[in-house]
């Protein structure tokens, strides 16, 4: 997708992505072979050194035995990343409750933490259009909510139709949000609520229809 987009002459800085792509090829590709920087959180358990592994002054420790502000930046290095890292350390709440830790990681030196903080929120909302939505929660719903990736089909035609039908649905969903001022999981809910209550109905008519049979001792 990188590649695709450098070739295609889209203009852009930094790639955004979640751990998943965190990998020592990709973060390497980005910055090497395109020319951009990216924005990428890392696992907690990831190996880091705190100098050059060429130096070869000291052992890899846990992202997770380095203690720094959530407002500090700590310069790192990865194995097989021939280049330093800036890492910032955010510490929130879960809605359950817990303690998270998000290690962002940028390959930009020259960036403050609240910026770096900034600039990966554009994963979840597209400040630049207001028409845009948020990415990220347009790509859960699509997925969740219209079973884009689930299609039953072989043939190419028929997968591109159900792709087609998922994003339409995907819309009608948006346009009934700003009607019923809930959101596309609340009101998968309710259309579920609905069908269960018409099933469960249809359900009942042929109980009140037969007659009761009679026992006899």
């Amino acid at each position: 997708m990188v590649a695709g987009a450098v070739k295609q002459r889209i203009l852009f800085r930094y790639v955004l992505a979640d751990t998943w792509f965190s990998a020592a090829d990709n973060l390497v590709f980005i910055k090497n072979t395109t020319g951009k920087d990216f924005i990428i959180p890392l696992k907690s358990i990831r190996n880091v050194f705190l100098a050059a592994p060429s130096a070869k002054t000291g052992k890899s420790v846990k992202l997770t035995s380095l203690d720094f502000d959530a407002n500090a930046l700590q310069t790192l290095w990865l194995e097989e990343v021939p280049f330093p890292l800036l890492v910032s350390r955010q510490v929130f709440k879960n809605e359950n409750g817990s303690e998270g830790i998000l290690c962002l990681c940028t390959s930009d030196l020259t960036l403050s933490a609240s910026t770096l903080s900034t600039l990966y929120q554009k994963r979840w909302s597209a400040t630049w259009d207001k028409w845009a939505g948020k990415i990220e929660e347009y790509h859960k719903s699509l997925k969740s909510n219209t079973s884009f990736s689930k299609s039953p089909t072989h043939k190419i035609r028929s997968q591109i139709n159900h792709l087609f039908a998922s994003v339409v649905a995907c819309i009608k969903l948006e346009v009934c949000r700003y009607t019923t001022h809930l959101n596309h999981f609340a009101q998968k809910a309710k259309l579920y609520q609905a069908a269960l209550a018409s099933a469960f109905a249809q359900l009942q008519v042929p109980k009140a229809t037969v007659p009761r049979a009679t026992i006899i001792t």
